[in-house]
């Protein structure tokens, strides 16, 4: 990665640990365990990283166990080619679910931003009783808003070949770009290079222009009816502790989005952050996170195994 490792050491100070994923190729998961504690399990979204919570991890690891996990393609797990790992919501799930059930952890807050909304609510929908709190960060668990179009930038990558294997993978313009276009403050150099830096080369980018291509947008994708199953086992999760810290400028995931949680989760607790973009942590993160804080220490977990971080 293009980065300097005592840059890398400053901003992002914590020891990297690995899972080896099952199936027929060895490929290596990367994650965060930081702290003891009741358990919190961050999922990042595209194209971002566990770099991506960064200051939550330093915030709570004096608390809480905090676990950060980089989706496979993304960070510092492996990033392997499309005939070893099928880049679907399906397998990210069942990586997950590999993840939590090698940590024996019975009963997590996930925090989750972008695709780790819908990763994480896939499994959470099927594993209800192992969800204790929600924590949502401008993303979905459904799908696309009738009312909210995909915005053209997406659709050309998701859709005009070879535009997307060119733009993304060729000239890093998903990573790239999103430095500057999901955020409303101006990102510090080392913060950008931090965000970007896994994703250094065409083979390091493949994750990037797949989660874009795996949007599902119609039955004849291959992840709607995972989708479709999250939709409806999200009734499962309604009596959850729910916060929602919510980047008012966000293209994608904009108010269409926002309403569509307070619908389904009417009981949820709230906040706009109008000056925010989507990486609503690195726009808003010194308001955020307080929030976070103050909302899990007034919805404590239910059992002493749970508040250990035990299976």
């Amino acid at each position: 990665m293009a980065f300097d490792r005592e840059e890398m050491r400053a901003l992002y100070p914590f020891e990297s640990r690995y899972l080896s994923l099952p199936g027929s190729s060895p490929i290596r998961l990367h994650y965060l365990d930081e702290g003891r504690g009741e358990p919190i399990v961050c999922l990042h979204g595209n194209p971002t990283w566990s770099f991506y919570y960064r200051n939550l991890v330093l915030a709570l690891r004096g608390s809480h166990r905090v676990v950060v996990p980089d989706h496979v393609g993304c960070g510092l797990s492996d990033k392997p080619g499309d005939r070893d790992y099928e880049y679907v919501l399906e397998r990210r799930v069942s990586d997950l679910e590999a993840l939590l059930d090698h940590l024996a952890l019975r009963e997590v807050t996930l925090v989750l931003h972008d695709w780790g909304g819908m990763i994480g609510l896939a499994w959470a929908a099927r594993h209800p009783e192992r969800v204790a709190r929600l924590v949502i960060l401008n993303t979905a668990g459904f799908r696309l808003p009738e009312a909210k179009p995909l915005p053209w930038t997406l659709w050309a990558v998701r859709n005009v070949r070879p535009f997307g294997s060119i733009a993304v993978r060729g000239f890093n313009a998903f990573s790239g770009l999103a430095t500057r276009m999901a955020v409303m403050r101006v990102l510090d150099e080392k913060v950008r290079r931090g965000l970007t830096a896994p994703y250094d080369s065409w083979k390091n980018r493949i994750a990037t222009l797949r989660f874009v291509q795996d949007i599902p947008l119609g039955p004849g994708d291959r992840s709607w009816e995972a989708v479709l199953a999250t939709e409806s086992g999200l009734e499962r999760l309604r009596d959850r502790p729910m916060i929602v810290c919510w980047g008012e400028k966000d293209f994608v995931f904009d108010d269409h989005f926002l309403e569509e949680w307070r619908h389904r989760f009417p009981e949820a607790e709230v906040h706009v952050f109008p000056d925010a973009g989507h990486y609503v942590l690195e726009d808003a993160h010194e308001r955020v996170i307080p929030l976070v804080s103050d909302f899990l220490a007034r919805h404590p977990l239910r059992t002493a195994a749970a508040r250990d971080g035990v299976l």
